[in-house]
């Protein structure tokens, strides 16, 4: 089973390979089989990208943002019409099921180019009278050369949430995937080359923290959106503290669902479902601790389990597997570990907890959807991010308890509540502490809507109007219509 990609990056419009840089490997986790060998961008491979950005940049600012939005949409058409292709490529770098990556991936991405593209030609600046004939206005202008940093648990996604609003603004973008998942984006460069960008416009240069590091330091670029651990959002901060760039930070969550009593149990259930095993639990935004007031307590847990043994774990390229393995060996010890410390920190295993083994996979990185009750606040299944399939159920009496325990986070990215009363649902959100809130639904992202976190989940919004924000820089003008004067 191979995936090899014709270069490890895509520079200056064209596939390149620089051998000179650490060579690293691409594994199918279903397996363990080895489906491409890459290497990690060396210091003339980000010399060459940054100057090749810096070119099209300028001729890409120049056109219109009607020209540039044609450009991003026909990005979305293309995306559209390899979806099964880019899903099934997916599919192999990342483990999740072809069920999943066929409706969330690339189709995600091109939903992302296909909005933006819209947008490209809405830009626009404000117009303040001043008084006398006199005024001023702004100009939305690009901020040059972007970095985007990418995770492993939706590369072709993340890529796409990156570039879409950068080029819409007439940015450049050089774009790094997780070394764990390195192949989507370079079918996403080929696809805008054939869409019509200038060579340069959006490359792919390959590679681990390193690599990170170099572009999140480097002078020429204006600014580093990341999508990673808190860990590492600090990191890159840090490193693009002494250029003063701008910033985008999508880190990590440990976020709550508050279920009420006269919550729909079934769509409750559900959301907690998809917002602790989609995708295998790798979602940041992950709902993985489910407040249940207490008098409903018992039957969630009842349907809840019932559901979470039925989830059918197998072979990733089957479409009727709704669960794949974790992307790596060292997730994949995280993982177990997590779950053994579960038990040990007194919770009660009601399903799960272990890995799984399936039959002519016996390398792969499978577990069992897990589910722990009678967990406490200061357990640590309870307080730090797992990014797998473990769901923590917590007890809770009143509203006002838990919000309060909800909010007792370092993490802020996102929160969801089920009530039947939507004045209920809008009280406890406007208190809670998250960037993204869903009210009767969990982990929905249309692109339309903005996403980002608080506190230590990050800095900045990902999607919507805001993106363009983020983006884009504004540059006031003052026009005096009168003669100018001096008191002197």
């Amino acid at each position: 089973m191979r995936a090899q990609p014709s270069a490890s990056h895509f520079i200056d419009g064209q596939p390149f390979e620089d051998t000179a840089g650490m060579a690293f490997e691409s594994l199918y986790p279903a397996t363990g089989e080895t489906i491409a060998q890459l290497h990690a961008a060396t210091p003339a491979v980000i010399a060459r990208a940054v100057a090749a950005a810096g070119r099209a940049q300028a001729e890409w600012a120049a056109r219109s943002g009607a020209e540039r939005g044609r450009v991003l949409r026909r990005v979305a058409e293309i995306l559209r019409a390899r979806n099964r292709e880019l899903s099934e490529l997916e599919t192999l770098d990342t483990g999740k099921p072809l069920q999943e990556t066929l409706v969330a991936d690339a189709a995600s991405g091109a939903d992302c180019f296909e909005y933006f593209g819209a947008l490209a030609a809405d830009l626009r600046g404000d117009h303040v009278e001043l008084g006398g004939g006199s005024y001023a206005y702004t100009r939305r202008e690009p901020l040059g050369i972007c970095a985007g940093i990418g995770a492993w648990n939706y590369p072709i996604q993340i890529a796409s949430w990156k570039a879409a609003p950068a080029l819409a603004c007439g940015n450049a973008m050089i774009f790094k995937p997780s070394e764990t998942t390195p192949l989507t984006a370079l079918k996403l460069a080929e696809i805008l080359m054939e869409a019509g960008a200038p060579a340069g416009l959006f490359q792919v240069v390959q590679g681990a923290g390193e690599v990170g590091a170099a572009l999140a330091g480097h002078p020429k670029i204006a600014k580093v959106s990341v999508t990673g651990s808190v860990a590492t959002g600090a990191r890159v901060m840090a490193a693009g503290a002494a250029t003063l760039k701008h910033v985008t930070l999508e880190l990590g969550g440990k976020s709550p669902i508050l279920v009420f009593a006269d919550a729909d149990l079934d769509a409750a259930v559900s959301g907690a479902i998809l917002g602790n095993f989609y995708s295998t639990g790798q979602i940041c935004s992950n709902g993985t601790r489910v407040f249940v007031e207490r008098p409903v307590r018992a039957e969630f847990v009842e349907r809840l389990v019932e559901r979470t043994r039925r989830i059918r774990l197998g072979d990733p390229l089957d479409e009727a597997t709704q669960m794949g393995p974790l992307v790596s060996r060292a997730q994949y010890e995280r993982v177990l570990g997590y779950m053994q410390l579960g038990v040990k920190e007194g919770a009660t295993l009601a399903c799960g907890g272990g890995a799984a083994r399936l039959q002519g996979m016996g390398d792969g990185l499978f577990v069992e959807p897990t589910v722990f009750t009678d967990v406490q606040d200061h357990m640590r299944i309870a307080g730090e991010e797992i990014f797998g399939p473990v769901m923590s159920v917590l007890d809770f009496d009143s509203e006002e308890e838990a919000i309060t325990r909800a909010n007792a986070s370092e993490m802020g990215l996102a929160a969801g509540v089920f009530t039947e009363d939507i004045r209920r649902g809008h009280r406890v959100v406007a208190k809670l502490q998250a960037g993204t809130c869903w009210i009767n639904a969990y982990n929905l992202t249309p692109v339309e809507m903005p996403f980002g976190g608080v506190k230590r989940s990050g800095i900045g919004r990902e999607n919507g109007r805001a993106a363009l924000e983020h983006y884009s820089q504004l540059k006031s003008v003052y026009v005096e219509m009168g003669r100018a004067e001096a008191p002197y």
